[in-house]
């Protein structure tokens, strides 16, 4: 694996930047992109079968996450500068990737190598010190179980709309088409009741994101969605994602921590895989804070806790609580947004379009934004949020029917 990733670099750099250093002339644009596309493409790993290739994506958190906190715990102004700079890592790595609206697994593998690194850590640096009982390292575990299934639910279909042809898939992938394929395909209905339309060619070009609104001349002249990418009508509320390359039903947002689209069929699960993680870390933090930082209550001994950078051990786990809590704290900012637009039945995209048309208004300090469309009372809300995959099952067994 060595060699082959050092000759795909000496491949790449032995022509290019010898004459640009001598030269003093810059890299000419996107060369540095080229490379690490390579590089990536070409990262393998030896196994029984043959090389097997490996997203490059997934090792950071695996290898840096552990050196940092270690290197963390050692002082306090270490810990002070990583725990300051981890965020801003991510977060530019999150708009690096947001711009080049790609697919990475880098935040998947961060949240779960953190999950699996910090109950590690508890287990060897915290229970032996003997304060913490059985009943409740298991109370923990379990959380941390039911939370690792409600992800799995998560990372499912979150509402896909199907793709009846071999063609079609391509175009689910934004890939063009020919417009005579178009019209040949007109006027097809499938099986979950969406029907294709012909569009102008202006409506399709003038949209570059890949949607259109565009009035057909169906029964009593009803408004449908069409989508210049995957080239179907699409039901209300759904939404292309351009991350995914696919149209899915009830389209709240695209999550880069499961690398996913959340939508009809997996917001539940969302919802509640953000309770479980916020419910156990919460309570692994309390734990460990006891164990560290006796006779101090929790909130007092995360800001102070004297004599904690006296021994190592007490130091990384002390360093790992304040990470959980920076983890946990924007989780729960998300989960707390995610609720308000449930609470006002209002999908993240739907606020972005919302602000961008200068149509709804926002409310509670600019933490949600009320469309009015679908905003049927608080609890009618909920009901209806609450059988999002019931109502979607009713209507397959009618479309069946």
């Amino acid at each position: 694996m060595y060699f082959l990733v050092s000759s795909v670099l000496h491949e790449q750099t032995s022509v290019l930047f010898p004459n640009r250093w001598l030269t003093c002339r810059s890299l000419p644009p996107g060369t540095l992109e080229r490379i690490a596309d390579t590089v990536t493409d070409r990262f393998r790993l030896p196994w029984l079968r043959g090389a097997v290739k490996v997203d490059i994506s997934l090792l950071p958190p695996i290898i840096l996450l552990p050196v940092f906190l270690h290197i963390a715990a050692l002082h306090l102004l270490l810990a002070l500068v990583i725990l300051i700079s981890l965020p801003v890592l991510v977060l530019w790595y999150y708009y690096l990737t947001h711009r080049k609206k790609g697919q990475t697994l880098f935040f998947l593998s961060l949240g779960l190598f953190s999950l699996g690194y910090m109950y590690y850590v508890f287990l060897q640096e915290v229970v032996p010190r003997g304060h913490v009982s059985t009943s409740q390292v298991i109370l923990l575990t379990c959380g941390l179980i039911l939370m690792l299934v409600a992800l799995s639910q998560a990372k499912r279909d979150p509402g896909y709309l199907p793709c009846q042809t071999s063609s079609d898939k391509a175009l689910c992938q934004g890939g063009n088409v020919n417009n005579n394929n178009i019209s040949n395909r007109n006027d097809l209905e499938s099986s979950n009741g969406l029907y294709r339309a012909a569009v102008p060619d202006i409506a399709m070009n003038s949209y570059p994101e890949g949607y259109a609104n565009v009035l057909e001349a169906g029964t009593g002249g009803i408004t449908e969605d069409w989508c210049t990418k995957c080239h179907l009508v699409r039901p209300a509320r759904a939404g292309h994602c351009r991350i995914c390359g696919r149209c899915v039903k009830r389209l709240d947002h695209h999550c880069v921590w499961i690398n996913s689209c959340v939508g009809e069929q997996n917001h539940q699960a969302f919802i509640l895989a953000l309770s479980l993680f916020l419910l156990t870390s919460v309570y692994g933090i309390s734990l460990t804070l006891d164990t560290i930082c006796r006779g101090k209550a929790t909130i007092k001994a995360l800001f102070y806790c004297p004599g904690v950078y006296g021994d190592y051990s007490s130091a990384l786990s002390f360093t790992c609580v304040w990470y959980c809590t920076i983890v946990t704290s924007g989780m729960g900012y998300i989960l707390l947004i995610q609720l308000l637009n449930i609470s006002y039945n209002v999908t993240e995209r739907e606020a972005r379009i919302a602000l961008k048309e200068n149509t709804g208004r926002r409310l509670l300090c600019g933490m949600v934004v009320d469309t009015g469309q679908y905003h049927r009372g608080i609890l009618h809300n909920w009901i209806q949020f609450l059988t999002l995959r019931s109502s979607d099952l009713q209507r397959s067994t009618e479309d069946i029917v």
